[in-house]
């Protein structure tokens, strides 16, 4: 099942999108959106080789067909979206964005998918401005990021964001980055650094000093690091002992496994070869 999307396919809330017992690839075309909707499970399809719609009237809904503009080329992009769960989806070669999350977005997990091919790979939260993604809480666990990616795995602005038990095989600048004071906690993942000595840190504050950065939340617990790989700490956890308490509520917590378990946790990453009638 290859779909070519000739303009951004608009989800509405409720909604699930599973692939499961096909193959489903999104490519050559204009990628998904979910523009201020909830309740959404993305689940087992391939997104690839995405690129911009040209806008114009757009069905968003069953009685509503509203004019957009040029999309960006993001693979999935969310905007304004609450509640949303991508799971075992494979991804490569988009224009812009993999996954994007701004304005507002919150209560998104990320799990068990992989990622190849691409420059910027997660955007959380588009510009220094938009205060609203304070309140954004984003989990990213259990992914494989493969092959030929370079940064933003992911990078983030504002709110909480807990990256739990993921394979980093790639990298070519930096893998977790941002910029206005996100909290990070980083637990039980895998860093492969790569041969560039001038790429070994995990971590990119952007356009920030020292002076600055030093105060924010940034926390490794877990990790394993490999071929040089390090993460740079800050915030009260790196200048005091002990560290503070993981501001994740215990019933939303993934309960993170030691980074060296890594590989065998995240071998069914990305899109599942699932057939009707067995179990997936």
């Amino acid at each position: 099942m290859v779909i070519k999307l000739q303009q951004e396919l608009m989800i509405t809330s409720d909604k699930t999108i599973d692939g499961r017992g096909a193959r489903v690839y999104i490519t050559e075309g204009a990628g998904l959106t979910l523009q201020f909707v909830n309740n959404v499970i993305i689940h087992n399809i391939y997104v690839k080789h995405i690129i911009p719609g040209n806008g114009g009237l757009i069905r968003d809904s069953e009685g509503h067909i509203g004019l957009r503009t040029k999309s960006d080329g993001d693979g999935i992009s969310l905007f304004g979206a609450t509640n949303v769960w991508i799971d075992h989806v494979s991804m490569m070669r988009c224009t812009d964005g993999m996954i994007d999350a701004i304005e507002g977005s919150t209560a998104v997990t990320i799990s068990n998918s992989h990622f190849t091919d691409h420059q910027e790979v997660m955007l959380f939260g588009a510009k220094d401005e938009h205060v609203i993604d304070k309140k954004m809480q984003i989990t990213v666990a259990f992914n494989h990021f493969g092959k030929r990616l370079e940064q933003r795995m992911p990078r983030c602005r504002f709110g909480t964001i807990h990256v739990v038990n993921n394979d980093y095989t790639h990298w070519e600048m930096y893998a977790i980055g941002g910029n206005m004071n996100p909290t990070i906690i980083s637990q039980g993942n895998r860093f492969i650094a790569p041969p560039n000595e001038q790429a070994k840190e995990v971590t990119k504050r952007e356009y920030t000093p020292y002076t600055d950065w030093k105060s924010w939340d940034w926390q490794s617990e877990g990790d394993y690091f490999l071929n040089g790989a390090y993460f740079v700490e800050s915030g009260r956890s790196h200048a005091w002992s002990p560290k503070p308490k993981n501001p994740v509520p215990n019933k939303f917590a993934i309960r993170p496994k030691p980074g060296t378990m890594v590989r065998e946790l995240t071998m069914d990453a990305g899109a599942l070869g699932c057939e009707p009638g067995k179990a997936c």
